[in-house]
């Protein structure tokens, strides 16, 4: 199937298609960040600045680079440069468009990125980046990336991509449309983002109050100030985690395959304090002693440092046949504690920020191992109030989660609506008119 095919169904009258290298010209920068035998200093514009950015501008802090001065001539940034995105981990991340918003001098085009310069009198540079956010055109781009474990395009690639072309002023028109309409469509997402933290935190007091202050209006403390722990009603305790675990065991470490008998979890499959079954990998054959039982715990022992210590309860049986990869370390609770009001504790902030603390850093990763972990203090109320606390935090929590739920669907709505708009204007689906400059202008 042609690109054309695969993105224009038809071209609108008055509009025409070329090839991208038609129109504006593709270069594929040389320029990366280590040492060059020149020594102009420089700073380059690079793959995070553009996958995080949907424009580049003087805000952005730019890497210390130096180059030699032909490549400086070359590739410095000019307003109206489309940056994309020409290697990547994943095809879904290639061709990545951000809009160079100002000319920003000493400001290279860096190394993993294709620097898409337009002819002016042909294509304008924000239709352009509007474009290519269209993930039906990046397609083109998907499907012919080469690679296994990192995929990357060539100069080939850009140029022959089938751009549609209304008349300049058309081109222009869309770009300012899209620009205030998508710009109150991210508004209103990111006010959804913050309804999702407040009611992430408004989860976490809940959850952090229960298990130390429990079910009474006011209930008599004393203090603990130990660990994460300031005080506890009085007839509570404070345990280490040791001392309600009859096992601690380490993982797996054998590699695991895309096909197998046996799944295992690993660190992403930890979320929120839920194991999620996703991406799962298998092994043929593990120990008896290492498959999963009801309740069983599994915590992060090492991750990068604001990931360490996150912990989720197994709620399958042993019948599922599930293990468990070396980076996490299972508990299995004796009869003093209910098992999913430890997970409340482990997972509780105040539990989590002195856990982080205690793990051991390295290169871009921390450490806590079974050790530090079991050392570590925890409440212990008796058993009636433990279960009343879990039937309590079941009751709000599952609350909060129904309405992060609804703000997250109005998220996805929002998010495919931008998509869908995007992709109507750059296709002429959508005509758009000076009147509906004036439109979203008004509601803007």
């Amino acid at each position: 199937m042609s690109p054309r095919s695969m993105f224009l169904k038809y071209i609108p009258k008055g509009w025409r298609s070329d090839r991208m290298g038609n129109v504006a010209n593709i270069l594929f920068s040389n320029v990366d960040k280590h040492t060059f035998d020149f020594e102009i200093p420089v700073r380059l514009c690079n793959y995070v600045d553009v996958y995080k950015n949907d424009r580049i501008t003087s805000d952005i802090e730019f890497m210390e680079a130096s180059a030699e001065p032909r490549e400086i001539a070359r590739f410095q940034l000019q307003k109206g440069d489309v940056l994309a995105t020409k290697d990547s981990e994943s095809p879904d991340d290639i061709a990545i468009p951000s809009l160079v918003a100002e000319t920003l001098p000493g400001v290279l085009c860096g190394y993993h990125l294709a620097l898409i310069r337009p002819r002016v009198h042909q294509v304008y540079g924000p239709y352009l980046a509007w474009l290519h956010c269209s993930k039906a055109f990046r397609s083109h781009y998907e499907a012919q990336a080469v690679g296994v474990t990192r995929f990357g395009l060539s100069q080939a690639v850009f140029k022959e991509a089938r751009v549609p072309l209304p008349p300049l002023p058309e081109q222009q028109r869309i770009a300012a449309y899209l620009d205030t309409s998508c710009a109150a469509i991210d508004a209103a997402v990111a006010a959804k983002c913050r309804q999702l933290e407040t009611l992430d935190a408004v989860r976490e007091s809940i959850v952090e109050t229960a298990i130390t202050r429990g079910m009474a209006a006011q209930p008599k403390l004393r203090l603990i100030d130990q660990d994460w722990i300031g005080s506890l009603p009085g007839h509570w305790t404070g345990t280490r985690i040791k001392q309600v675990t009859a096992r601690m065991d380490y993982g797996i470490s054998v590699s695991s395959e895309r096909e197998g008998r046996f799944p295992v979890l690993k660190m992403g499959n930890i979320q929120a304090g839920e194991i999620m079954f996703s991406k799962i990998e298998f092994v043929d054959e593990v120990s008896d002693e290492l498959l999963l039982q009801t309740n069983d715990l599994l915590y992060n022992r090492t991750n990068s440092p604001d990931q360490v210590g996150k912990a989720a309860l197994f709620r399958g049986t042993k019948d599922d046949a599930v293990t468990f990869a070396s980076y996490l370390v299972r508990l299995r609770f004796n009869h003093r504690v209910i098992p999913e009001f430890m997970n409340y504790a482990v997972n509780c902030g105040g539990f989590l920020a002195f856990a982080r603390r205690l793990a051991v850093p390295s290169v871009q990763q921390s450490n806590l191992n079974s050790t530090r972990y079991g050392r570590m203090l925890v409440p212990l109320p008796p058993l009636t109030e433990q279960r009343a606390i879990c039937e309590y935090l079941a009751n709000k929590v599952g609350d909060l989660k129904r309405v992060v739920t609804t703000i997250e669907f109005q998220i996805t709505t929002l998010t495919a609506y931008r998509q869908s708009l995007i992709h109507e204007c750059v296709t002429g689906q959508r005509r758009i008119t000076d009147a509906d400059l004036n439109r979203v202008a008004a509601h803007g």
